[in-house]
């Protein structure tokens, strides 16, 4: 039984490690990066698609993106959603392909992307903490329903701190790795 919430609680916080890592590759730093814009929503025959199921998007050069849509009717659509977006990009359409040029990363603005990181981090470790606390409360409801012993209880909190720690740790080197690409000059 403590096994199944042990391995549950990992596959949890497995899960919430993953968001992160979703979240942060689609904050931008100095380098061009398709998970940039590949989530973007777009409006297509009224439904919000994900861009990256709408064009094929590219990297030519470090500090550009080349987005070329399967569909050549989508391309205003997606321009105009690069557009409203909190991206600061704006796109150079030819025709057939949208040209996204990255500028430059001011310090102020960077300072700002860290912050965001800091608090997207955060909510990560709120988020493995909960789970924590759920699997806690599990034990602990098994422990009184006499399912488990007290030694299986402090075994099986051991290992779910033992758990915690290590996820809050990899939340702490993403972070790192994340902090070091944006302040990159």
């Amino acid at each position: 039984m403590i096994k199944d919430i042990l391995k549950d609680a990992e596959s949890r916080m497995r899960s919430a490690i993953q968001v992160l890592h979703d979240d942060l590759s689609a904050i931008r730093t100095g380098r061009a990066n398709p998970s940039l814009v590949e989530r973007l929503p777009i409006e297509y025959y009224g439904t919000l698609t994900p861009l990256m199921q709408l064009a094929s998007i590219s990297v030519p050069e470090p500090r550009t993106l080349t987005i070329k849509p399967f569909d050549g009717t989508t391309l205003k659509a997606i321009e105009k959603a690069i557009q409203t977006s909190d991206l600061g990009l704006n796109p150079n359409n030819d025709g057939k392909v949208i040209h996204l040029n990255l500028p430059q990363l001011t310090e102020e603005r960077r300072r700002d992307l860290v912050k965001h990181v800091h608090h997207r981090l955060e909510e990560t470790r709120v988020a493995i903490r909960n789970i924590r606390r759920d699997s806690h409360n599990d034990m602990r409801d098994f422990e009184k329903e006499k399912m488990i012993s007290e030694d299986d209880l402090e075994r099986g909190e051991a290992e779910l701190q033992k758990l915690t720690d290590r996820f809050i740790e990899e939340v702490s080197e993403h972070g790192k790795k994340k902090e070091a690409e944006i302040m990159e000059v």
